[in-house]
């Protein structure tokens, strides 16, 4: 089932009545009448395939399913409310009471239409990706725009371009969707239906060892779940998760840690190593210095990561030049083809390179690296709360880590 993100303004009558216990108290606080409240609150219901209310003679009481909606409800909230503030921060147009008054004028379809034009930076593709005419979004947009009366849109050679104020908000509606669906799979969980999906951003440290493992246990565990692995540059992978499309990244930490909203926890830290193909020259060569692995041809990860400021501080505070004619690549299946057709060398974590050693394909030379330990583990929003489901794919992260160590 595609969940449907709600109207923004069921979901604050879902807290109202909540907050109150009662449809009848809610209903001037959200200036809507019984009948529509009691209409909305069964929309609801509808689409989530359950009860969110027991309803007593002393009031309306949560579900536990209505408890899970509360609390992923009121998350929303507070983040698109957050980002509205945010957009609004610089408004000379705006006091600090019309900011608050404008918040729960805010709808679903404005917000859809506002991360839409974000992400594609033109109109035309923006409503073929919502699956709705080019007008009926411009219309949106310019309804949003006018409602906070800051500039979110410019015109640009190549399309449009959104403004730091569309951006903030944009950032915090994806974020408060983002809570919906999480949402959703607790309350489908509830009803022993699981449902949904686990998206993984994914680095090399962890696609070669303990992630496939982990995949392969939890599916059978948890067969109706998907796993979305995404592969792509840390930045990427970060920008993703901090909009809410990835629900945690595992790899290579950062340190320091590139913002404020991430959180990192170490799963273990093996040491890298020097590899090459079985038969290269310096195989079985003692003595080995830096200026002899200078003269050879190397390939390594992209200027940025971690492996690659190693490798380039290795000869440079030794006074030596860094190797020229590099192949930068973080594939792992290319580092492999390349070792096996060349004398180049590779400077990679040892634990990525099991299967290959086994199989007889490469070797580790023998130069003694010090301090070269990487921290593998997982990067989560700081503010992230993981559904049961996640939560257990992360413990099987953690024991696999663990056992991993312990070898």
């Amino acid at each position: 089932m595609q969940l449907v993100i709600p109207n923004l303004r069921h979901l604050r009558v879902f807290l109202e009545v909540a907050d109150c216990r009662s449809i009848s108290q809610a209903a001037p606080r959200v200036f809507l009448s019984q009948p529509a409240i009691t209409q909305a609150i069964a929309k609801v219901e509808k689409m989530l395939g359950t009860e969110l209310f027991e309803r007593h003679t002393d009031g309306m009481y949560p579900t536990a399913a209505g408890k899970v909606w509360y609390n992923r409800i009121q998350r929303c909230i507070d983040y698109i409310e957050q980002g509205a503030r945010d957009a609004l921060r610089n408004s000379p147009a705006r006091t600090q009471s019309a900011q608050t008054n404008i918040l729960p004028m805010l709808t679903t379809t404005q917000l859809r239409a506002l991360i839409a034009v974000t992400e594609a930076e033109n109109f035309s593709i923006a409503s073929r990706n919502l699956g709705i005419s080019q007008s009926s979004l411009h219309r949106a947009a310019r309804e949003l725009e006018q409602l906070l009366e800051v500039r979110l849109f410019e015109k640009t050679s190549t399309g449009i371009s959104t403004t730091k104020a569309a951006k903030a908000l944009a950032r915090a509606a994806k974020l408060g969707f983002s809570e919906i669906h999480q949402g959703y799979f607790e309350i489908s969980a509830l009803q022993f239906r699981e449902v949904g999906k686990i998206v993984v951003g994914s680095m090399p440290l962890a696609r070669t060892s303990i992630l496939p493992n982990v995949i392969n246990r939890f599916a059978k565990e948890h067969p109706d779940v998907g796993i979305n692995i995404v592969d792509a540059p840390y930045n990427d992978l970060l920008h993703h998760l901090r909009h809410g499309d990835i629900d945690f990244l595992i790899g290579a930490l950062r340190f320091p840690t590139p913002v404020d909203d991430i959180v990192q926890e170490q799963l273990l830290a093996p040491p890298l190593a020097i590899v090459a193909r079985r038969g290269h020259p310096l195989e079985y060569e003692q003595n080995l210095d830096l200026k002899t692995l200078a003269q050879y041809p190397w390939v390594v990860p992209r200027s940025g990561a971690p492996t690659r400021t190693y490798f380039d501080t290795l000869f440079s505070e030794n006074g030596i030049p860094i190797p020229t004619g590099l192949v930068e690549t973080s594939s792992q299946i290319l580092i492999r083809e390349l070792l096996l057709g060349s004398d180049r060398l590779t400077l990679i974590s040892s634990h990525q390179i099991e299967h290959e050693r086994a199989l007889g394909l490469l070797r580790v030379i023998p130069f003694a690296l010090s301090h070269t330990r990487r921290p593998i583990g997982i990067t989560m929003r700081r503010n992230w709360q993981a559904t049961p489901t996640q939560k257990a794919f992360l413990d099987m992260l953690r024991e696999a880590a663990q056992n991993y160590a312990d070898l």
